[in-house]
């Protein structure tokens, strides 16, 4: 995946989003429930697309030389 089309992703999540945020009628604690999901899911998601953390479930430490 190129960094263009990472970024171009996150710019879309971000404003669907706000969207969802600004122009959806919820209550606050619902709202901040849907933005930590959105935010980890987000976060697992590059994790996984940089190759941090595999589909195996292991997590690829860096070596120190």
């Amino acid at each position: 995946m190129s960094l263009i089309s990472l970024i171009v992703t996150l710019i879309v999540i971000g404003v669907l989003l706000w969207l969802v945020n600004t122009y959806i009628p919820m209550d606050g604690k619902i709202k901040k429930i849907l933005n930590i999901v959105v935010v980890i899911c987000v976060v697992m998601w590059l994790l996984f697309a940089f190759g941090i953390i595999s589909h195996s479930g292991d997590i690829r430490v860096p070596q120190i030389r």
